[in-house]
């Protein structure tokens, strides 16, 4: 706890200065970038929210959790169903339908890999991945399969008062939006008493469960919360590319979330959203110089990374601004 905080101080004014320069400069980058890379960097915001999400267990828990992409993808197909279902498209209700499914799967997913800890844990999340990934690679008749299941783009709309086509500037500020206000819930989640238990569970579990918290409860609140807002990058992911398809609940997904969670600083938010950023970035980069070996400069770095950056890229910014 730093002494900030323990003043009752809230953030200072150079972090929210910091704060506001750079949604400012995401918010003005689809007038400068060229379409690509306006794409490129809207994508970049959504698994920078899956990689915050992961955070709540990884960073602030203690528990790597290999299911993330089991969340992400329910995620996906849940808003799939909606707007394949509903007349017309409904964006809303797209949205609160991939909610509502990451949250089902969260829930049973939480109930019973909570019971166990350390690797454990991280081995029974990333069962449940893998057995939701059979589920829908194989229920061709509801999933589409391996092809998985295309669809409109829903307007943004307000009932009775608009309804506006998305254009690629206005799906990139309607998800900026979207990843800006779930970041401060996270963040506020996180500062509050509940996240406060999170990081004591992840300091000394037999100590805060000795001091009177109910920690299986928390664990399971932590997963739950996790893996609702893992759903909600799924279903904006399904609105930007208009397909939900197997190929993203399968565990590769989840394992490169942790890779964003080690790269930019784990117990942050901000840093998985670097982490993501960067990784992305050097596999585009990469993979237009060395096309179908470009993994292999990505993994040298990133072990590199592990190696003489283990706090990732945002604790090394933070130890060389304190010198």
């Amino acid at each position: 706890m730093s002494a900030a905080r323990a003043r009752g101080e809230g953030p200072s004014a150079a972090y929210w200065t910091g704060f506001v320069v750079v949604v400012g400069a995401l918010a003005l980058s689809p007038l400068v970038l060229p379409e690509f890379w306006q794409r490129f960097a809207t994508e970049i915001l959504i698994w920078g929210l899956l990689a915050m999400s992961s955070d709540i267990l990884i960073g602030y828990t203690g528990m790597v959790s290999f299911g993330h992409s089991a969340f992400f993808g329910l995620g996906m197909y849940g808003a799939a169903a909606a707007l394949l279902m509903l007349r017309p498209p409904n964006l809303w209700l797209a949205l609160a339908a991939g909610l509502v499914a990451a949250a089902v799967v969260a829930v049973f997913v939480a109930y019973f890999s909570t019971r166990l800890r350390d690797i454990y844990f991280s081995i029974t999340t990333l069962v449940f991945s893998q057995i939701f990934y059979v589920i829908i690679f194989t229920w061709t008749e509801v999933t589409g399969g391996e092809n998985g299941l295309t669809f409109r783009q829903p307007p943004l709309a307000l009932p009775g008062l608009f309804s506006i086509p998305f254009t690629r500037n206005g799906l990139h500020w309607f998800v900026l939006a979207v990843v800006t206000v779930s970041y401060l819930l996270l963040r506020r989640v996180t500062q509050s008493p509940f996240g406060m238990v999170l990081q004591s569970i992840r300091e000394n579990e037999p100590r805060t469960r000795a001091i009177g918290y109910h920690v299986e409860r928390y664990k399971i609140v932590a997963v739950m919360l996790s893996g609702l807002f893992a759903g909600l990058a799924g279903a904006l992911y399904a609105v930007q590319n208009k397909f939900a398809a197997p190929d993203f609940v399968l565990f590769l997904v989840s394992g490169e979330t942790v890779i964003f969670n080690v790269m930019g600083g784990m117990g942050t938010l901000v840093g998985p959203v670097a982490g993501a950023a960067f990784f992305l970035l050097m596999k585009e980069v990469f993979s237009r110089v060395f096309y179908e070996y470009y993994l292999i400069p990505v993994g040298i770095i990133f072990t590199l990374m592990v190696i003489f950056l283990p706090q990732g890229l945002l604790g090394f910014l933070r130890r060389r601004l304190n010198q």
